[in-house]
């Protein structure tokens, strides 16, 4: 009996299928411009390190500084305004609230003349019409600060895609240097997400079905990891093949090549 069994076992180790997949890191990525301007920074100390909040490329943006200052000012004093024409409407309103009784009092005496009836008359619409030339100015602050506020969004995003940090990815790749120009969709930089790692294999067909119940072997070593992800569509370049995907520990170093072994338990 145990004869037969380890016939079986190295059966199924002669005839277990072996892969190879190069380890590379879980992700890469393509980092394009979203700005204009000189490069001011393009730090080529920081490649092949990790990534911090410092920014490892830095366009001009001492324009858009300035005129976020101006911004910042205008709405202010915009804000102010507001505030003097809210206290100016208050006490308006108080002078309106009396000219209207002292006109509803004197416009059916018959002792006042129509010259004091009509002045009285043209003292309050004219108080009203200040009134609401105040409330229309209010209304066309509101109207600039809505812009204004805006303008700092665009401004403040400006500055910050003017920086680029990408913390916790380690810089593959610089594309531009110090004094260049760039331009929107223009790549700057490649990443990579060194976090953990990725095993990409092109299984046959005969190995799909079950793929994902395998047990994986790295390098002769039996692991616990399983398949991650697996397309049951082949593959427009490895024809007949089908991709599969294996997440692992990210390694001390990328780029090897890696045995992988799919085996029943």
């Amino acid at each position: 009996m145990k004869f037969f069994i380890l016939l079986i076992f190295l059966y199924s180790t002669l005839f277990a299928k072996i892969y190879y997949s190069k380890v590379a890191p879980y992700e890469m990525r393509e980092i394009s411009s979203n700005v204009s301007g000189i490069v001011t920074l393009s730090d080529e100390n920081m490649l092949g390190k990790r990534l911090t909040s410092k920014p490892y490329i830095k366009v001009d943006a001492q324009l858009d500084k300035k005129e976020l200052q101006a911004v910042r000012e205008k709405l202010l004093i915009y804000a102010s305004t507001m505030q003097t024409n809210q206290k100016i409407l208050q006490n308006f309103k108080a002078l309106l609230k009396k000219k209207q009784k002292n006109y509803a009092e004197i416009k059916n005496l018959k002792i006042k003349s129509r010259i004091e009836k009509d002045k009285e008359f043209y003292d309050l619409i004219s108080s009203q019409n200040s009134y609401l030339a105040i409330e229309k100015e209010n209304n066309t602050l509101k109207t600039q600060m809505a812009d204004l506020e805006l303008r700092k969004a665009q401004l403040q995003k400006s500055i910050k895609d003017k920086n680029f940090s990408n913390a916790g990815f380690t810089l593959y790749a610089l594309f531009v240097k110090k004094g260049q120009v760039v331009n929107p969709a223009m790549l700057v930089a490649k990443i990579a997400d060194t976090s953990k790692a990725i095993l990409t294999l092109y299984l046959d067909a005969t190995d799909v079905a079950d793929a994902q119940k395998k047990i994986i072997y790295i390098d002769g070593k039996r692991t616990a990891y399983k398949i991650n992800r697996l397309l049951k569509i082949t593959d427009s370049v490895n024809i007949s093949k089908y991709k599969a995907q294996i997440i692992i520990k990210a390694p001390k170093t990328f780029s090897k090549l890696a045995q992988i072994e799919l085996k029943d338990e």
